[in-house]
């Protein structure tokens, strides 16, 4: 039998092959979208991806602030904030995310009833595979156009890993046994 983390991925992109692998590894919505960003740069961060586990699941699975929004707001953390004494945020990292924030509770918020975990998922084990795809892949298109938007470039390093396609939720939620799901929450709040 399989479970709703068992995916068809014929004619998937590598950007999306590599987002429902880490689904299937087990790692949730905050950690998808960072290993998406350090894959776009070619980077490996173990410790990173260590540090945004505890936003999965609305922070520590209590059901707060939704772990996608907040992993892109680290997202352009990634691409935009200090990484050192030595270095200075850019400038334009708050507006970034005050307009990710502005976006996410507009269309996710305003559908869902807020932008918190339980308010977006709730008590209904039904909703993460319906709900979590299309809000992890809006985030990480959303990122990628504030990003383009403000002139950071996504992929910054030459080596890169190569990106190709989009991450729409079309193309992310796959059939399982005749029944749409795809679960960047990998099991959803506790």
């Amino acid at each position: 039998m399989k479970n709703a983390c068992d995916f068809r991925v014929e004619g998937l992109a590598a950007e999306q092959m590599r987002m429902l692998e880490r689904v299937r590894q087990g790692f949730h919505c905050s950690e998808v979208l960072l290993f998406a960003g350090l894959d776009a740069r070619g980077e490996d961060n173990p410790d990173l991806i260590k540090a945004v586990s505890a936003l999965a699941g609305g922070v520590g699975f209590s059901g707060e602030l939704c772990g996608a929004l907040t992993g892109g707001a680290c997202l352009l953390g990634l691409y935009a904030g200090r990484g050192s004494e030595n270095e200075n945020a850019d400038e334009r990292l708050n507006i970034m995310v005050t307009e990710l924030i502005d976006w996410f509770s507009e269309k996710y918020g305003q559908s869902y009833g807020g932008i918190r975990c339980r308010e977006i998922i709730g008590d209904d084990s039904r909703k993460p595979p319906e709900r979590c795809p299309r809000i992890v892949s809006g985030v990480l298109n959303k990122v990628k156009l504030l990003l383009g938007e403000h002139d950071v470039a996504w992929e910054k390093r030459s080596g890169a890993r190569e990106q190709r396609g989009d991450t729409s939720p079309e193309s992310l939620m796959t059939s399982v046994g005749g029944s749409r799901a795809a679960c960047p929450c990998a099991g959803g709040t506790r």
